[in-house]
């Protein structure tokens, strides 16, 4: 997980796919790049993963904006 503050070369690790996902520190929340409601959080509340599997690994859940059959599917997993 990195840090927004923390990230150099941000654009770089994009571009070579080093960072795919994004989320919400304080929400627990990960989504993609585009998402527009990632694209109006908070800086200091904002950390990039690799993958999706790092993302879930840190205890975050999928945005239902952007992702919304990842959503789905972590939603019915807690009814169960």
């Amino acid at each position: 997980m990195y840090l927004h503050s923390e990230v150099n070369n941000l654009f770089k690790k994009i571009r070579n796919k080093q960072i795919t996902i994004a989320g919400n520190r304080n929400l627990k929340i990960y989504g993609t790049l585009q998402c527009k409601s990632g694209k109006r959080m908070k800086q200091t509340n904002r950390v990039f993963f690799e993958d999706e599997a790092e993302a879930i690994t840190f205890g975050f859940r999928p945005c239902g904006n952007c992702m919304p059959k990842h959503f789905k599917i972590w939603k019915e997993n807690l009814q169960i």
